[in-house]
């Protein structure tokens, strides 16, 4: 039973870390390719565009990690483009032109709408269940109805408390598959990566 509990909190956090994440890269990425880009006609921009370029094994390999630890998917590793001693200008031309680059942004970049996904699906799964549950103890301070019907006495509060009970044993198993769809998104994502 606790391994139960523990397994549908991690989902939860899994869910959360990756509406979190999801948001960050697309803030990130948004906001570094907006800048690089209009910067680039100025010696600025081919920098920043390349460090920004660069980023993506590192968030490839936490997104391989995260999902390991939450989800015990495996994944393969990320391949890491060699980078052989020239100089910065053709460094940078490199990793301009590297289309595994823009595959693995665009990849993640998908991964905030999946995100948004994950964050409605936890607050339906994990606040809706709890908000039923909690109505034997709200029932006598705030006026309810569950499905068109008042919750007036104990003995409907009980049993919406009771549905509650059977919606949370309904979420663990949804929470589960949605855990392991976002993780098999993870292991889609680096497999096309590393074409």
């Amino acid at each position: 039973m606790a391994r139960t509990v523990v397994s549908f909190i991690q989902n939860g956090y899994f869910l959360l870390l990756t509406f979190v994440t999801g948001l960050f890269y697309f803030s990130f990425y948004l906001v570094a390719l907006t800048l690089g880009l209009t910067l680039s006609f100025t010696v600025a921009g081919v920098p920043l565009l390349t460090h920004v370029l660069r980023t993506t094994t590192a968030f490839l390999q936490f997104e391989r990690i995260q999902t390991k630890i939450y989800t015990d998917i495996t994944t393969e590793p990320c391949v890491k483009s060699a980078n052989p001693e020239v100089s910065n200008w053709l460094q940078a031309k490199k990793e301009l032109l590297n289309r595994r680059n823009w595959t693995a942004i665009g990849w993640l970049l998908l991964k905030f709408p999946v995100g948004i996904l994950s964050l409605i699906s936890a607050a339906l799964l994990y606040a809706a269940p709890l908000a039923l549950i909690a109505v034997p103890f709200l029932y006598p301070f705030i006026s309810l109805s569950f499905m068109g019907t008042p919750v007036d006495t104990i003995a409907k509060a009980m049993m919406v408390s009771a549905a509650g009970v059977i919606l949370m044993l309904v979420s663990y198993r949804l929470a589960d598959r949605l855990a392991r769809l976002i993780g098999g998104y993870t292991r889609l994502m680096i497999k096309h990566v590393n074409r």
